[in-house]
């Protein structure tokens, strides 16, 4: 077909907006990632709370998907999910995960890796009585996450179906088989897009219990 891109050498972009220096990082590798969260945040991108969430199986086979950040803390990095789903079997096998948070407006990506483990029975019900209603009942329905359905259909005759069983006023008891998990960080790195691909890239890893700055090779 014409229309169809055969060569993808010439479409490259040069990245020019910043840069990044040892000397203008904080040394705390959290403090740093607030300050750029907070810089998207003020840039007003379009939900830069979102990242890739990088699992992996028993045999080392990985799986990644876009899923929302969800607390940031000194203690780690939250999202929740469906304990049954891809990436919650991957984590009871490989407990170990990666975050990519990427602006592609500020030329700005963070990884953040990490063990990853379940967070308290009381923070995933007090967040997931502060989702909307729709969203407290898709959990419900939305079972086996990942499972195959006959059809969009059925999903939403699912969710009609106990839509209509409850009223806006009566609450609906989290999932047993959904909540949060929080990733426990050891690692950073914070990439700063550059002319000529010499990109920075600015590594925090954590040895014996202290934070290690390290220039990478773009």
């Amino acid at each position: 077909m014409d229309d169809v891109i055969k060569d993808l050498s010439e479409l490259r972009l040069s990245y020019q907006k910043d840069e990044l220096h040892e000397t203008q990082v904080d040394e705390n590798p959290h403090q740093q990632f607030l300050n750029w969260f907070n810089a998207a945040l003020a840039a007003h991108l379009h939900e830069p709370y979102a990242m890739s969430l990088a699992t992996a199986n028993a045999q080392g086979r990985p799986h990644v998907r876009t899923v929302l950040l969800r607390g940031a803390t000194e203690a780690g990095y939250d999202f929740y999910s469906n304990y049954d789903s891809q990436k919650g079997l991957d984590l009871i096998s490989n407990p170990y995960a990666e975050l990519l948070f990427y602006w592609p407006e500020l030329e700005r990506q963070i990884r953040v890796s990490g063990k990853v483990e379940k967070i308290s029975l009381a923070e995933s019900t007090d967040y997931y009585h502060k989702r909307p209603r729709d969203s407290q009942i898709a959990a419900h329905i939305s079972t086996p996450q990942s499972g195959v359905i006959v059809s969009r259909e059925e999903l939403q005759t699912r969710f009609q179906a106990l839509h209509e069983q409850v009223t806006e006023k009566a609450e609906l008891a989290k999932p047993e088989f959904w909540g949060g998990y929080r990733l426990l960080p050891d690692y950073y790195e914070f990439w700063q897009g550059r002319p000529n691909r010499l990109h920075d890239r600015l590594s925090y890893e954590k040895i014996d219990g202290l934070w290690t700055l390290q220039r990478l090779m773009p």
